[in-house]
């Protein structure tokens, strides 16, 4: 049961992709059978022409309906010849022998809907056909028969408006799913990256406190045991962030990260130099800078070897500037990690640039600008 469910599913979702189909238009040729009835009767001079055109009549019929819901075929010259001999063979069928046959011109209405496309070229054939129409039809009925003339035009303009919107309803659900998609693949991106620089952070932090307490622990099990207890600390943060970053609402605070900056450099034996200046941040600004400050005092402890950073943090009414600079071995060879490519993508997002390259004095320095009033984005939105 749940295969055959799986199987509809798949039909159905195959049939919305490819788009109507000329069968539902084909049994309209049954119109033709008032023509039948007539040469049948007996009453229809040349009765062998009318065989013969109503056979025509019908496979031009068949064959512009199948080729109208085909785009390349469609639009191809010999679709075209087809409808222009298609309609002549008509006229000719109708003025040859009126009455019955008259009832051919909807289905002249119902090909040219489907064939031609675009209402600049309906207005451009629509009136003529419907005034040609007209002209026979009350010249071999008279007035009685009028109603083809309207069943003509009816059918032209209900059968394009119908696969017009039908064709429209298609290209939205189309762009439905293709946005749909858009946004699972940013979701994922933004989660990828946001776990990165968490998890990298922190695991960075807990291992540079493990080494710190295996080396003090055989001469000051005191002091291991305080960096035991970081290790413990750090740990249930990342929890706590992890799970706020899984919701998609985690917002960093830069006094607090600036704070684990210090903590995870002392502990990694590189002095941290914090200075702070400038007004008062936004909370979008800041998040985004806390970002900044994390990932580069991460790459400061697992790849400097340096013995100072400084992490230096000034703005005014206009622009913010982060610079974190250390005085360590410099830029490793090869292009830059994952975590300084989500960073810039993060700060381009919100108008900030971010350069990263050898210090002045030797050693790697991280440059961040930012606007000072960034709209907040909680990490569940897109930031590409």
């Amino acid at each position: 049961m749940a295969d055959a469910r799986r199987c509809a599913g798949e039909r159905i979702r195959y049939l919305r992709q490819r788009g109507p189909s000329g069968l539902s238009l084909i049994p309209w040729v049954l119109m033709s059978l008032g023509a039948l009835s007539h040469l049948t009767s007996g009453a229809a001079p040349h009765p062998w022409l009318g065989w013969l055109g109503l056979l025509a009549f019908n496979a031009l019929y068949v064959a512009i309906i199948l080729r109208a819901f085909d785009q390349r075929r469609r639009e191809s010259l010999a679709t075209r010849t087809l409808l222009v001999v298609f309609g002549g063979l008509t006229f000719a069928l109708a003025i040859g022998y009126g009455r019955e046959w008259l009832l051919l011109f909807p289905l002249v209405g119902l090909a040219v809907g489907a064939a031609v496309r675009g209402r600049e070229r309906l207005r451009f054939i629509v009136p003529p056909l419907v005034v040609a129409v007209g002209v026979v039809t009350v010249w071999r009925d008279g007035w009685d028969s009028f109603s083809v003339v309207y069943g003509t035009l009816i059918s032209v303009m209900v059968t394009s408006a119908i696969i017009s919107l039908d064709e429209t309803v298609r290209k939205l659900r189309e762009t439905r799913e293709e946005l749909a998609r858009s946004a699972v693949e940013k979701e994922r991106l933004r989660f990828s990256r946001d776990l990165h620089d968490l998890l990298g952070h922190t695991m960075s932090v807990i291992v540079v406190k493990s080494e710190a307490a295996r080396r003090l622990a055989p001469r000051d099990l005191d002091a291991a045991l305080v960096q035991v207890s970081d290790i413990e600390s750090v740990g249930r943060q990342a929890l706590v962030e992890i799970r706020e970053a899984v919701t998609g609402y985690r917002e960093g605070s830069l006094g607090t990260e600036l704070d684990r900056a210090r903590d995870a450099l002392t502990s990694a034996g590189i002095e941290p130099v914090v200075r702070r200046s400038g007004p008062l941040l936004e909370p979008g600004t800041e998040a985004l800078l806390s970002w900044a400050v994390r990932e580069a005092t991460t790459n400061a402890v697992r790849h400097s070897s340096a013995s100072c950073c400084v992490i230096d943090l000034s703005g005014s009414a206009e622009r913010v500037r982060l610079t974190v600079t250390d005085d360590g071995r410099g830029p490793a060879t090869g292009p830059p990690g994952s975590g300084l490519h989500g960073l810039r993508e993060r700060l381009a997002a919100a108008g900030g640039t971010l350069d990263s390259g050898p210090a002045p004095r030797g050693g790697f320095r991280v440059t961040v600008e930012l606007p000072a009033e960034t709209p907040v984005q909680h990490q569940g939105e897109p930031t590409e």
